[in-house]
């Protein structure tokens, strides 16, 4: 049977301008002022890549102390941005679905707890759920490890997976991981810009993929 892995943040959560924000006032605290449309474009990467390539853009080398710092500082000012998190329009619909079909599925995040602890609350998903964060690998993404895990948790092979993201970083970790991907508008990318990532399907979000589960062949 077909998997279905899922990013979080702007996949299923509508996050992802609040984590722009937060990274702009924590780079700003620490004097990296730095537009926020260059950190858009990184939203996905796991914090430490995305702080690490922020301050190249910048010329400014970072130690392993203000690295984690920074990404410390980033994940303070989110939960107070949005102590409460909203689900994206049919996540929560999508994911009652697969659950009802049977469908195997996880969420794969480059967030960590308790960071993720709102969205997952507000999707309604409780233990019995597979959610891999960055904590769970050596890398993440554009590495392709938090897939990986999560095929493996799911016991369901890679090349039987669809990953289901917004970002580009998502779908070039999933190539590598030997997964189908579908992307979703819902982060703010553009269709061309997921199509040329490798979405072998571009949908406008997370209610219409629930609408067209039958064009991927994963509902029985």
């Amino acid at each position: 049977m077909q998997a279905m892995i899922f990013d979080l943040d702007g996949t299923l959560v509508d996050t992802v301008y609040a984590h722009v924000f937060a990274w702009q006032r924590a780079l700003a605290e620490a004097e990296m002022p730095i537009d926020g449309w260059r950190i858009h474009r990184r939203v996905g990467m796991s914090g430490g890549l995305f702080t690490r390539a922020v301050a190249r853009e910048l010329g400014r080398p970072l130690t392993a102390d203000e690295v984690e710092a920074i990404q410390a500082r980033h994940g303070e000012l989110l939960r107070e941005l949005l102590p409460e998190r909203r689900p994206l329009p049919g996540a929560v619909e999508l994911l009652a679905e697969l659950r009802e079909a049977g469908v195997p599925h996880g969420i794969a995040t480059s967030g960590r707890r308790p960071e993720i602890d709102a969205s997952l609350e507000a999707l309604g998903l409780g233990a019995e759920t597979v959610v891999v964060e960055r904590g769970h690998v050596a890398r993440a993404k554009p590495e392709p490890d938090l897939f990986l895990n999560c095929s493996e948790r799911l016991g369901v092979p890679p090349e039987d997976c669809y990953v289901v993201g917004d970002a580009v970083w998502d779908l070039l970790a999933a190539r590598r991981a030997r997964m189908l991907s579908v992307g979703l508008l819902s982060g703010g990318y553009g269709e061309d810009e997921l199509t040329r990532a490798g979405a072998f399907r571009v949908y406008r979000d997370a209610d219409e993929l629930h609408e067209s589960l039958d064009e991927l062949g994963v509902v029985p």
